[in-house]
C-alpha cells in the first residue's frame, strides 16, 4: 500500500532538510564555501577602490585575491574529506578517491573551458583549480603533519620561483597566453598549491574538533597580521613592484603570488574557515543557511553567475566582454539575491545541486567503486 501524499512530502522534504543541515555536512564549510562565492561575486560586478585599512570606506576591497585564496584552501578541506578525513583511504579504497578526484578535475577545466569561451571579462578559476586537484592527487596520503611542513615549504619558496617565471617574455607572446588561460594562470598553481596542502592538512587534523578550529582561528589570524603587517612597514610602491627579483615577491597585493599575500592571505582563508566553523556551533548557523546552501553547491553557483551574465551582457549591451558597461547597470544586488535564493530553495526542495549531482553521477560511472565512507 502506497504512503499518503502528504506523507510522501514530508519525507522528501526532511531529506533535503537533513542533507544541508544532517551531520554527513559541516556546516561551516559549507558557510566559507558560500562567503567565497559572496566574496567572488562582489570582486566580478562592483568597481572597488584600494583597500585602506584605516578607511572603512574602502573595506569593500578585502574580497580582492582573498576570496580565490579561500576558495583553494577550501578545495583542500573537501579533498581531505573526501579521502577519509583525519584517517586517510589506504589501498583500493584510495586509488579509487584518486581517480575520482583525476576525473573530477577534468570534469572543472572542462567547464572552465566553457566558461571562458563565453567571454565574459573575468579570470575563471576553475582551470587553476582542475590543476590543483591533479597536483593534490598524490599527496592526499599524507598526514596533517607533514602536509603542514609541505605547504610552509611551498609558501616560503614558490614565490620567488614564481616570479622568476612570470617575468619570462614566453607570456606575453600569444601562445603564452593561450597556456596562461588553460593552466589558469592568474591562480598560478606552482604557489596556489600550498592554499590547498594546508586546507587538505586541516581536514587530516580534525576540522570538526573545537580545538583544532581554535588553534586554525589563533595561527590564521597570526599569519594574516605577519603578511599584511611586514607589507605596510615596507610600503612597496606598486609602479617599481616588477622592478626587480626582491620587490615582486615582497608584496601582499592581491593576485601578486607575493610571499606576503601567500602568507597573510592564506592565514586570512585560514582564519575564515575557522571563524565559520566556530559560528555554525551556535545558533547563528540558522541564520546563515542561505550561504550556507549556496556553499553546498559552489560549482553551480559560480557557474550560475557567469552564464546569467554572459547572457543579460549579450542582450543588453551585445557584448559579453564589456566589463564597465555592465557594472554600469549595477547587476550585484539582482544576481547575488537570485543565486542565493536560488541555491537556498534547491537545497531545500531538490537536494544537491545541479552541477555538483551530474560531476557526482559522471565520476562514479567512470571509477565504479566504495572508496570508503562519504
Amino acid at each position: 500500500m502506497a504512503a499518503p501524499a502528504g506523507v510522501v512530502e514530508r519525507s522528501w522534504l526532511r531529506s533535503r532538510w537533513e542533507r544541508l543541515n544532517g551531520p554527513a555536512r559541516i556546516a561551516g564549510v559549507d558557510l566559507a564555501r558560500g562567503l567565497a562565492i559572496l566574496g567572488m561575486l562582489t570582486a566580478h560586478l562592483v568597481a572597488r577602490p584600494e583597500l585602506v585599512p584605516a578607511d572603512p570606506s574602502t573595506w569593500i576591497a578585502i574580497v580582492d585575491g582573498r576570496s580565490s585564496i579561500l576558495f583553494a584552501t577550501l578545495a583542500g578541506v573537501s579533498i581531505g574529506l573526501v579521502t577519509g578525513g583525519t584517517a586517510p583511504l589506504r589501498g583500493p579504497a584510495m586509488r579509487t578517491a584518486r581517480l575520482r578526484l583525476l576525473v573530477r578535475a577534468v570534469i572543472l577545466w572542462l567547464v572552465g573551458a566553457a566558461l571562458i569561451a563565453t567571454g565574459v571579462p573575468v579570470y575563471v578559476i576553475l582551470p587553476a583549480y582542475a590543476v590543483l586537484f591533479v597536483l593534490a592527487i598524490p599527496l592526499a596520503g599524507l598526514g596533517a603533519r607533514t602536509l603542514f611542513v609541505v605547504a610552509g615549504s611551498v609558501a616560503l619558496v614558490m614565490p620567488w620561483i614564481q616570479a622568476w617565471l612570470d617575468d619570462r617574455a614566453f607570456w606575453s607572446t600569444a601562445a603564452g597566453d593561450r597556456v596562461s588561460t588553460l593552466l589558469g594562470w592568474h591562480y598560478p598553481f606552482l604557489v596556489w598549491i600550498a592554499f590547498v596542502l594546508a586546507g587538505l592538512g586541516v581536514a587530516r587534523a580534525g576540522i570538526r574538533r573545537i580545538e583544532v578550529q581554535l588553534r586554525m582561528l589563533g595561527a590564521g589570524t597570526a599569519l594574516a597580521v605577519v603578511g599584511y603587517g611586514l607589507h605596510g612597514l615596507a610600503a612597496p610602491d606598486p609602479m617599481l613592484e616588477y622592478s626587480s627579483l626582491a620587490t615582486a615577491v615582497w608584496t601582499a597585493r592581491p593576485h601578486s603570488s607575493g610571499l606576503l599575500e601567500v602568507i597573510g592571505s592564506g592565514g586570512f582563508a585560514l582564519a575564515v574557515i575557522a571563524a565559520s566553523l566556530l559560528l555554525c556551533r551556535t545558533f547563528l548557523r540558522w541564520i546563515v543557511l542561505p550561504l550556507r546552501a549556496v556553499g553546498a553547491m559552489p560549482l553551480t553557483a559560480y557557474t550560475a553567475q557567469l552564464v546569467v551574465w554572459a547572457i543579460w551582457a549579450a542582450i543588453a549591451i551585445g557584448d559579453t566582454g564589456a566589463l564597465v558597461e555592465f557594472r554600469a547597470f549595477e547587476p550585484f544586488p539582482p544576481l547575488t539575491l537570485g543565486i542565493v535564493a536560488g541555491c537556498t530553495a534547491w537545497a531545500l526542495l531538490v537536494g544537491r545541486g545541479p552541477l555538483e549531482w551530474l560531476t557526482d553521477v559522471l565520476t562514479r560511472r567512470a571509477v565504479p567503486g566504495r572508496p570508503g565512507p562519504r
